[in-house]
């Protein structure tokens, strides 16, 4: 067995994850049918070959999510078959489409349970340990919001879930199902800005046993994993919460209880496991209230919507908040909800924000078909898919892993660098991103042209050195480059660089 190496995580406790770590997310149903295609249609979590768990390994990464694990539900595989968009995309993915390559979603949790068709009873903790073995951390999906709208916890827990009479459910029909053995109405699972997911059955968080179910389901799945990614969570904070349901909870005659999962949650599990690490999906900006609450990290959809909407300048501005928020950021641009960004930014500018958010504070998080250059997103109830790889935005993944794996972007000091005009009336160095890490006698320096025209700048990065020449290696090109002491004694200068081009530089001192 691989002997473990422990690193501090932002809590100062001893983790398996690095500083700034990588984290893979796979989709689960996905990777398994690719890897029964390729091996045998015999592989399960158990058995997958020592060789793909290798590949993962040498890429750098220091934890995998697998995505979709659990049992999923009869209703929610029956909805998704309806949905034609569903059908058109499996019909792309798959020369030879049946209906039987669309599963439910994996956020319309039938039980805590692995999925059948993943493998059998206690294949989970058999995978967790052969990646713990290769130093990596290994994730699953906690979805404390619904379970499946046919989920047999509906039926030993009714009052656990937002229960209706027919007046109410009358008033407002698009949110609510009939449960004819009940002669009651349940709520669909909903964030209150979309329409309600239909093959889902709203939590009653006014009730503490709902919270009491939760936490003990948490613990006994904490077993089998490293740690969480938490689906969702702002829609089951106790103040989103009430202002979500309290009208219905209130009219049917309940309270809110005052207690909060989520806190409740996450100090029991630290408590018992102090390295066990939460990951919150999260937007409203509530991302600090749950850093403060004891989430290890929460997603950076900020740095996201800059990336592919805004300007170089809102990127910077971003860039300069508080160190500890961003030192818990999860920062991304792909993964199982966003359209590819190969596709939806266009290559160089997916490339250029790849770029920007393996070399930035925070958690590194990629997602398994962005490395493979896959142009189409890929709807989560599809099971089976054949996607050619992109030789080439794979290649360039490759490179930037290996180069990011180095030390210095996990152990060193980042600081942003100033960009100022490198000739006179030439304004385009606000296009440029730049900042660098130090590490005792290593230096990188990381440059953005973040725009679609060419441009220069003069960047406030001070070298040291005793020679006449100094020799910077630009690792993305496998370049080196010299200059004179005396031309970089102001900054260090880089012209017309091309749109959405980069630059990291190496330098020891």
């Amino acid at each position: 067995m691989a002997r473990a190496i422990f690193c501090y995580n932002v809590f100062g406790r001893k983790t398996l994850v690095r500083a700034n770590p990588h984290l893979l997310e796979i989709n689960a149903r996905l990777w398994i049918n690719r890897l029964r295609k390729k091996y045998s249609q015999n592989v399960t979590f158990a058995t997958i070959p020592e060789e793909e768990l290798l590949i993962i390994k040498h890429l750098g990464f220091d934890a995998v999510w697998l995505m979709g694990v659990w049992q999923t539900s009869p209703a929610s595989r029956k909805k998704a078959r309806e949905i034609e968009g569903i059908t058109e995309a499996g019909k792309k993915a798959c020369i030879d489409f049946s209906m039987d390559d669309i599963g439910g979603s994996p956020y319309a949790i039938y039980d805590y349970k692995l999925d059948k068709n993943l493998g059998g009873e206690g294949e989970i903790r058999t995978l967790k340990e052969r990646f713990n073995a290769l130093n990596i951390s290994f994730f699953l999906d906690f979805v404390a919001n619904h379970f499946s709208i046919d989920s047999p916890h509906l039926k030993e827990d009714p009052d656990c879930f937002v229960l209706c009479g027919p007046g109410t459910a009358a008033q407002n029909q698009d949110l609510f199902a009939l449960l004819p053995e009940m002669q009651k109405f349940v709520a669909y699972g909903r964030d209150p800005n979309f329409p309600p997911w239909t093959d889902t059955a709203q939590l009653n968080y006014f009730n503490p046993k709902t919270i009491d179910k939760m936490l003990k389901i948490m613990s006994r799945i904490s077993e089998l994993c490293d740690g969480f990614r938490c689906d969702m969570v702002m829609l089951t904070l106790p103040d989103v919460y009430a202002s979500t349901w309290g009208w219905v909870l209130e009219k049917e005659g309940s309270a809110d209880c005052g207690r909060n999962l989520w806190k409740e949650g996450v100090d029991a599990i630290k408590r018992k496991n102090p390295d066990f690490m939460f990951l919150a999906e999260v937007y409203w900006g509530l991302e600090w209230r749950l850093q403060q609450m004891g989430f290890d990290y929460t997603y950076d959809k900020i740095i996201y919507d800059r990336l592919k909407f805004m300007s170089p300048m809102d990127i910077r501005g971003h860039l300069r908040a508080e160190r500890i928020y961003q030192k818990r950021s999860a920062r991304f641009i792909d993964n199982h909800d966003e359209e590819p960004s190969v596709s939806s930014f266009g290559r160089e500018k997916s490339q250029a924000a790849a770029v920007v958010i393996a070399t930035i504070k925070g958690l590194r998080f990629f997602y398994d078909l962005q490395i493979d250059g896959v142009e189409r997103k890929i709807p989560i109830q599809l099971e089976r898919g054949e996607f050619a790889v992109n030789i080439e935005v794979r290649k360039f993944y490759e490179k930037l892993l290996k180069i990011v794996d180095h030390p210095a972007f996990h152990g060193g000091e980042w600081h942003l660098v100033d960009a100022y005009s490198a000739f006179q009336n030439d304004k385009t160095y606000y296009n440029i991103l730049s900042w660098r890490w130090t590490q005792r006698r290593t230096l990188k320096i990381v440059v953005v042209n973040y725009s679609s025209i060419v441009s220069s700048a003069l960047l406030d990065v001070k070298i040291r050195s005793q020679n006449d020449e100094i020799i910077l290696f630009e690792e993305m090109s496998d370049r080196f480059i010299s200059f004179k002491k005396e031309d970089i004694s102001r900054g260090l200068k880089v012209e017309n660089m091309q749109p959405y081009s980069f630059l990291i530089y190496d330098f020891a001192f």
